[in-house]
């Protein structure tokens, strides 16, 4: 029997290393995996439908999925984070609590950002500040065709070619929901602080008491893909499972990280989320879907509130 010819693009993390790499086996796949930053990948498959398969960060893939987008996702949540760390302030501001931002000028990369959906959720129902409250700013546009603005959103565009921490630093915004990893991360000086200063402290407490540890990015399939071979949405959570569970394996022995604590890191994290803190099921993040789920209509992202069973490929909802 031939093999299915299969396109994956996702980003380069540990827990996917194993299939870019071709060390997990993908029997009855000819697969092919690409490498690619998130901006490049989401940009290229939502305006043009390019992978077969595509990592795809979740708040676009809710307000695709709500329009009719002829994708479908299934349980591989290849990036999650803690987000109370992303909220900055500049270091002179008044701002001392969340509730302080009601009236501001809060920077975003876009109302489809993941990091954004969470934050403006968690200010919503943790601290009563409705995102109606708050004037946004965005940095990027929206890849979301048929998508306008809800009459309660008070949002604009940044000026052409800056950037929240422009905006930021010169006092046009008064805070900024941005990314806490890579380059976003080596932007931050003297000019700005967090809002959450111990944030590790707060992002512990709030997975104590909800049980979320919020997914930024799922895997979608296109379903002209689905139709043809219904059997590889399971074939592909299989494999992602297994890659994790390689990275788990290689970072077990410590002397591989050139953190001086990293096996106490390990042994801490354990201790709060188990043996497996990246769950690739629909079952074990039910909490954190249907809080986004309520979250992506509440804030206008989808036309309704959608329900889990009809983002999934039914044959992966179950278990």
């Amino acid at each position: 029997m031939a093999k299915i010819r299969v396109i994956l693009a996702c980003g380069d993390y540990d827990r996917t290393r194993p299939l870019i790499d071709g060390l997990i086996p993908t029997p009855g796949l000819d697969l092919t995996v690409i490498a690619l930053p998130s901006g490049e990948r989401h940009t290229r498959f939502v305006r043009n439908w390019e992978f077969d398969v595509c990592e795809l960060q979740i708040a676009q893939y809710l307000g695709l999925k709500s329009r009719g987008a002829p994708i479908t996702a299934i349980p591989a949540f290849l990036h999650r984070r803690f987000n109370h760390s992303c909220v900055m302030v500049r270091v002179n501001s008044d701002i001392a609590r969340p509730e302080d931002l009601r009236g501001r000028r809060v920077g975003v990369h876009g109302h489809f950002n993941p990091i954004a959906l969470w934050v403006r959720g968690l200010l919503q129902h943790e601290f009563n500040l409705p995102p109606s409250e708050i004037h946004w700013v965005a940095d990027v546009s929206d890849d979301m065709p048929g998508w306008a603005p809800p009459s309660w959103l008070k949002i604009e565009r940044a000026p052409a070619g800056q950037k929240m921490q422009e905006l930021l630093k010169a006092g046009e915004i008064d805070a900024q929901i941005l990314s806490d990893s890579g380059a976003d991360a080596a932007t931050m000086n003297i000019a700005v602080r967090r809002l959450w200063p111990n944030y590790r402290e707060v992002e512990t407490d709030y997975y104590r008491r909800t049980g979320i540890f919020p997914i930024r990015h799922l895997v979608v399939i296109k379903n002209e893909i689905l139709e043809r071979h219904p059997g590889l949405a399971t074939d592909l959570v299989r494999l992602f499972e297994d890659a994790k569970q390689h990275a788990y394996k290689y970072w077990s022995d410590h002397r591989r990280s050139s953190l001086a604590w990293f096996g106490a890191e390990q042994e801490e994290e354990h201790a709060l989320f188990g043996p497996d803190p990246w769950p690739y099921s629909v079952e074990k993040n039910q909490i954190a879907l249907e809080t986004l789920l309520d979250y992506a209509y509440e804030q206008g992202l989808t036309e309704r509130r959608l329900d889990i069973a009809e983002i999934f490929a039914s044959a992966t909802t179950a278990g």
